[in-house]
């Protein structure tokens, strides 16, 4: 069997995108389809407006969506790459991938979302159950097969 000898940057960047795809596969599903928060459009430009502001996504117009998913994307690969760069860590002291992700998956949803209320005051109300719930819930989507993309990609150490 040959070894993988991939960087464990790409090998989360990739994780990241399968994870992205998860996420918008969730947020399609419950947030559009049970929850009716935003029609299934809003999904790309949703990143446009966390970021810049509600006002500046309705004036980019239509290139909301392609600078929405580059965004969304773009984090999706930063924040793989990142979880493949410390997982070895956490695997060298006996932790499962998909525990960490669980904790992963806290941690991202306060760091972008604290991130996101310091940016500005255009946010979702933070205080609300549903939308700590709902956050917290996606990410989880999104740092699991994240996880195990990780897990089955990176080579095990001697």
């Amino acid at each position: 069997m040959a070894v993988n000898r991939t960087p464990p940057a790409r090998i989360g960047a990739l994780g990241g995108l399968l994870g992205g795809c998860v996420i918008w596969v969730y947020e399609a599903v419950v947030w559009v389809g049970v929850q009716h928060q935003m029609p299934l459009a809003g999904i790309p430009r949703n990143a446009v407006g966390l970021v810049f502001g509600k006002p500046f996504q309705e004036s980019l117009g239509a290139l909301a969506y392609p600078l929405g998913t580059a965004i969304h994307f773009g984090f999706a690969m930063v924040w793989g790459a990142v979880f493949a760069l410390i997982w070895p860590h956490f695997r060298r002291r006996g932790w499962e991938a998909t525990l960490l992700a669980l904790f992963y998956a806290v941690a991202l949803w306060i760091i972008m979302h604290v991130a996101i209320a310091i940016a500005g005051d255009d946010h979702p109300d933070y205080l609300d159950p549903a939308v700590v719930i709902g956050g917290f819930m996606s990410h989880l989507f999104y740092s699991v097969p994240l996880a195990l993309y990780v897990k089955r990609r990176m080579p095990a150490e001697p």
